[in-house]
Formats: structure tokens, sequence, C-alpha cells
């Protein structure tokens, strides 16, 4: 029972971040109190919620290195929209935002799809031209906090039953990729494809068809993510998110995604974004360096990276010794 429980990546994920929080609680007491760890929630919620929308891209052996450039793009678009019609309704700068990032997400999974051009080129590609076409919208030019209406800021810190609208629309995202991913079609399709994308073929999934709409459905949630920073932030520019896809990624790999596609679960997703999300919000308390916390991201990237290989070739030990049994 005790070797099965070691085994199950989610599982131990969740003692790691237990036994961090202590250690970081054996120094400042206060970072337990569930005030702060509701806080602490709510900064990762962002990153929860593109890292769900990321994890889809990689079950099914693809990535999707320019979610940061379109969250930045849909939330510079977002920021101007409402600078230019400040009595525009938030909730439709919100659909109007997500449907650009949908479109975005669109691009990248036409061009993975029809053209067959390897995911890390068409995303590493779309990252530079997003945003790019930022500085091109701009000119280069800031929108501030001043320039945004009242609404428009407060939507993400508006408390509901004692939770910012921000935390809640992270938990309806889990809610929705819960669903997605264990009972729809179209989830068991990423694993499929993932897997094993030629059997995929033979049981009728189209490749091509269901990466398209990983990409499709990253993108939407990259859109959302870039209303909910800018106006989180109250600041639109340029370099919004720069090198977030980095947490992105991280977050997913951490939580047992395989890079190799088909192996991955929306809890392990979570789990790798609050591991990180702890982190980076209890690094800054003791004084290390934004620089330093890079290398960590980086450092942590590698090491799961590793053991997910490592996990993966024991798996593959174990099936081949039951084929020569038989």
């Amino acid at each position: 029972m005790m070797a099965k429980l070691l085994k199950n990546r989610e599982i131990l994920l969740v003692a790691a971040i237990l036994v961090l929080v202590a250690l970081i609680a054996l120094r400042f007491p206060a970072f337990v109190a569930p005030a702060n760890l509701a806080r602490v929630y709510n900064d990762t919620s962002i990153l929860i919620i593109l890292a769900l929308g990321q994890m889809a891209v990689i079950l099914t052996r693809c990535i999707d290195l320019s979610m940061a450039a379109n969250l930045a793009l849909c939330g510079m678009v977002a920021a101007m929209l409402n600078a230019a019609f400040p009595g525009l309704p938030v909730p439709l700068i919100i659909l109007v935002v997500m449907a650009l990032g949908g479109i975005l997400g669109m691009i990248n999974g036409a061009l993975v799809w029809k053209l067959d051009i390897p995911p890390i080129v068409v995303t590493l590609g779309t990252l530079t031209i997003y945003r790019g076409l930022i500085f091109l919208l701009t000119d280069g030019k800031w929108i501030n906090a001043h320039e945004m209406s009242d609404a428009f800021k407060a939507l993400p810190r508006f408390e509901l039953a004692g939770a910012p609208v921000l935390s809640w629309l992270s938990l309806l995202t889990i809610a929705l990729m819960f669903m997605i991913m264990s009972r729809t079609p179209l989830g068991r399709a990423f694993y499929a494809v993932g897997g094993n994308p030629h059997a995929a073929v033979y049981t009728g999934i189209d490749v091509g068809r269901t990466r398209f709409f990983a990409y499709c459905l990253s993108g939407t949630l990259a859109g959302l993510s870039g209303y909910l920073w800018v106006s989180r932030y109250a600041v639109a520019y340029v370099d919004i998110a720069a090198g977030f896809e980095l947490d992105i990624i991280a977050a997913c790999v951490i939580g047992g995604i395989s890079i190799a596609g088909g192996i991955g679960s929306v809890a392990g997703a979570i789990l790798g974004a609050l591991f990180l999300g702890v982190i980076k919000n209890a690094l800054p308390v003791i004084n290390i360096s934004p620089f330093a916390q890079m290398a960590i991201s980086g450092t942590v990237i590698i090491i799961a990276v590793a053991v997910n290989a490592r996990a993966e070739r024991r798996k593959g030990r174990v099936i081949l010794r039951k084929a020569e049994a038989v």
C-alpha cells in the first residue's frame, strides 16, 4: 500500500508542498495563516489557468511557447478597448479577448496540423510575432492605471463569498478542465493522440484536428489570462509576462505531465503550479533575488523532467517483463 502511494505523483507533490510550507513556517509562522495561504492561491491563479491550457497541448505531444505572448497581446487589446471605450461592459471585453486568444491558438494549431511544422518552431515563431504586434499596436507606449476604468481594474479583486473573483475563475477553469478531460471524447482524444498517434488514427481519431483543438483551448485560456493580468496589475506594456512561458511549462512538468505526451492529469498541473506559487511567494521573504528565482525554476524543470523520464523507463521495463512472461 505504502509503495503504491509513493509511486503516485500527485500524492508526492502534495507531500512536497506540505513539507515546503512547513519549512517556511519554521522561519515565518505568518506564512501558514489561512488568509496568507488564500493570497498565495490567488497569486497562483493565473499560472494555474495557463498550466491547464498548456497541459492539453503537451498531452498531444506538442508544446505552446507562445502562451505568454498570447496573454500579453490579449491583455493589451483588453486595456486598449477599455481606454478607448470606458463604458464598454467588462464581461464583453473578456469575451472579446478570449475569442482573440482562441484565434491566436487556432493559428498555431493550423500551422502544426495543415503544414506539419514542428510545434516548437511554430510557437517560437508566433511568440515573436505576437510580441511584435503589441509594439505595432502601441508604438511601445504603456497603458497605465489612470487610463483604465475602475470597473475594469476591480473585477479580479472583487470578493465573492469571501474569495476574489480571480480565485473563483481559476476554480471554474479547474472544474471545466476536469469535465473536458474525464467526461468528453475530446479529453480522451488528447490522451490517445499523445499516447500513440498511430494507434489513435486506427480508432478513428484525427490527430491533427485534436492537436488543433488543444491549441484553441490553450489560446482561449491565454486570452482570459491576458485580461486578468492587466486588470490585476493595472498596467499594460509590450513585455507583459515576458518569460512566463518558462513557469507555465515548469508547472506542467513538475506536475507529472510528460513532455513525450499522453501522461498527465489536471490535478498534477494544479499541484505543479501551486508548488511554484509557494516557492515564488516564499523566496522574496527570505531575500532571494529574482535572478536566483529564475535559476531555481530552471533547475526544478530539469529535475522534474529527469524524474518523469526515469519513471517512464521503469514503466517500459515492467511492460516488457510482462510480455516476456506471457
